[in-house]
């Protein structure tokens, strides 16, 4: 269930730190309004925070819903640039799962069965969607796939996670950083996901915003028990058309995805660092334009 946002709860949402405005961590096209706070509750009782932008006069009758998922400990504010230029065309909407952003950091729920779930409730209101998950985001709606199908899914956007095609990711010591020197690791981390870096003081925020989840959850979320073939087997047995969006690390994995289902869609952003729809945004939004049209 969704609620409507109050004039209270705009002004709250502030940058992170107690800055004045909402966070873009890159800006909205020029003369977009700010998106709307909303907010879906979940079967456990959790109100979830949601940005949400429409066009003027409101969505085409039968058109689909966009929604963006963010991907480990970052907030809705993430996909600004998406907001503004797909909400000009559609009703397009980002979460901030639990733990993350403006939504509430209960003591439970960082499992990938409750985060698919809190998926699933957030798309209740939505019977046509084109869900765009990005990051630790693609495992998690890959699993809502697997665990509540995809009726509601005209299309699903993967971007820029390891999808279980070989060749296997190399090992990391990331989860050890974290616990040795959590908030260096952490600005290390949100510094690496851009080619092209946005201000420093947006780089703080977002490194803030990651801080509100308590370190055992954020690491409960980084640690996932599924074999890499169980994510594999889901996109391969998914039928509703499928674009894999990614940096050229995950060339190979792409190149067997399309071996494998061949009606997949795949666009290397060759210049762009992981937050590529960020770095890149006009392109990657046009990519996502075209191809919802093509749909059609």
């Amino acid at each position: 269930m969704h609620t409507a946002p109050d004039s209270t709860a705009r002004r709250r949402l502030l940058l992170a730190g107690g800055g004045a405005g909402l966070l873009h961590v890159a800006g909205p096209a020029a003369g977009s309004p700010e998106p709307l706070s909303t907010s879906a509750l979940t079967s456990d009782g959790v109100r979830l925070h949601l940005l949400e932008q429409a066009p003027a006069g409101g969505p085409t009758p039968g058109a689909p819903t966009i929604v963006l998922v963010p991907g480990w400990c970052m907030p809705a504010t993430i996909w600004s640039s998406q907001l503004s230029g797909l909400g000009a065309r559609w009703r397009t909407v980002a979460m901030d799962p639990r733990g993350q952003g403006q939504s509430p950091v209960p003591a439970q729920g960082y499992t990938l069965d409750r985060r698919a779930d809190d998926l699933h409730d957030v798309l209740q209101d939505h019977p046509r969607v084109v869900l765009v998950a990005w990051s630790l985001g693609v495992l998690e709606a890959l699993h809502y796939v697997q665990r509540h199908g995809s009726g509601r899914l005209l299309a699903l956007a993967l971007v820029d996670n390891s999808i279980g095609e070989p060749p296997a990711p190399g090992a990391s010591d990331f989860l050890q950083r974290l616990r040795r020197e959590l908030r260096a690791t952490l600005e290390h981390f949100v510094r690496g996901m851009f080619a092209h870096p946005p201000a420093r003081a947006q780089l703080a925020a977002l490194c803030d915003a990651a801080l509100r989840m308590p370190l055992e959850d954020s690491i409960a979320l980084l640690s996932y028990p599924k074999p890499r073939e169980y994510w594999r087997g889901i996109v391969h047995a998914f039928e509703p058309p499928l674009a894999y969006l990614i940096t050229p690390h995950l060339r190979a994995q792409a190149q067997h995805l399309v071996q494998a289902r061949p009606a997949s869609r795949v666009e290397v952003f060759e210049q762009a660092g992981h937050a590529l729809f960020v770095d890149e945004p006009e392109r990657f939004n046009r990519y996502l334009s075209d191809w919802i049209e093509s749909l059609a």
